[in-house]
């Protein structure tokens, strides 16, 4: 399949760039289909999943929100987790005084 470039005018080269493209793509989808199939195979020979081994069968904590650990004396719908950044009215109790324990729920 020798294909002679220099005799090829551009437009007969951006033709066969765009079909080379188009392979490209088609041999990629192709290739991961094969690789998918071969990884669930031996994923199902231990017994797995590939969504059990890609989780590790541990739950995320990201987008989950937790549970209020402190409120605001002053305002108790002002509540924080614990988690993240002081608000600031923690930092105002805690600079007139007040232990961290007195502001738990």
């Amino acid at each position: 399949m020798a294909i002679s470039l220099e005799k090829m005018s551009r437009k007969e080269l951006l033709e066969l760039r765009d079909q080379v493209e188009k392979a490209l793509k088609s041999a990629e989808k192709r290739e991961r289909k094969e690789a998918l199939k071969a990884a669930e195979k031996a994923a199902a020979e231990f017994g797995f999943s590939l969504s059990e081994l890609a989780s590790d069968g541990v739950k995320s904590l990201k987008g989950t929100k937790a549970n209020a650990k402190y409120k605001n004396p002053a305002n108790p719908e002002q509540t924080w987790s614990g988690r993240g950044r002081k608000p600031q009215w923690v930092h105002d109790a805690l600079k007139s005084g007040a232990d961290i324990s007195d502001l738990e729920i």
